[in-house]
């Protein structure tokens, strides 16, 4: 059975999407069967995977309205080595145009229904914001990871996120499970950020993840040219943090 992870963290700019990335290219040089479900209207997974997202026929949008299939959107046979379903701006339109549906909250599940078994895992990498997409992955996955850059507002922005977790637990998803919370950008350096850090530790325990991914030039520039960072620099620090890091979610998660 396919596990099902939704990455998502409404604050921007924390590395969830390069997470996304590179955790999917890990996870696949691990020899896991892996698809990236792309539902950030930004489009930057697909970019990142080598995907234009400017000449798309059809996109995860199509999917959740029914218009198209997951198995014939799904973009396979990338040199990243996982399966992608793209998405692309029109994903901006899903909060108007997914209001008349039935179970508009479960949209993502019914569509992921005939593809998530052909995986050992989905990657869902989620927008910057708690609206119906993000509802939809909440509703489809079988746990949440959950990027985290180490500066002041970090746990403050946390508790609208785990609301809606509890709230999707309590609805729609009971068997919804944390599993685990990502320190990226991390800087052991400064102090800020062993404060922080000691305040993770202090509040989530062992849902905090051991692998933290560093601040590194190679993770930055891996995107422009359509690569994750495994593939763009593969002996770089960036690189080697996301390696540790599947290797922990196989362990954590049984994948």
């Amino acid at each position: 059975m396919s596990q099902i992870i939704a990455l998502t963290n409404q604050k921007g700019g924390v590395g969830k999407t390069t997470s996304a990335v590179n955790l999917a290219a890990s996870l696949a040089a691990l020899d896991r069967r892996v698809l990236l479900v792309d539902l950030d209207p930004q489009g930057h997974a697909s970019m990142g995977s080598g995907i234009d997202k400017h000449e798309l026929d059809k996109s995860v949008l199509d999917v959740l309205l029914g218009e198209a299939t997951a198995t014939d959107t799904i973009v396979s046979q990338l040199p990243v080595k996982y399966d992608v379903l793209p998405g692309n701006g029109d994903l901006t339109a899903a909060e108007v145009e997914l209001l008349d549906l039935d179970k508009r909250e479960s949209c993502l599940t019914v569509a992921l229904g005939s593809v998530a078994d052909n995986y050992d895992v989905v990657l869902i990498d989620c927008p910057p914001s708690l609206n119906m997409l993000t509802v939809n992955a909440l509703t489809a996955a079988n746990s949440v990871l959950i990027p985290l850059q180490c500066e002041f507002y970090a746990l403050e922005g946390l508790s609208a996120l785990l609301d809606t977790v509890e709230q999707i637990k309590q609805s729609v998803n009971p068997d919804l499970a944390i599993a685990g919370i990502l320190r990226t950008m991390y800087d052991k350096r400064t102090s800020l950020t062993r404060e922080v850090d000691k305040q993770l530790r202090d509040f989530f325990g062992d849902a905090l993840l051991k692998t933290t991914i560093p601040r590194n030039v190679k993770v930055a520039e891996a995107p422009s040219h359509g690569l994750p960072v495994t593939q763009y620099a593969r002996f770089s620090r960036g690189s080697q943090a996301y390696r540790v890091l599947a290797k922990e979610m196989i362990r954590r998660l049984s994948l």
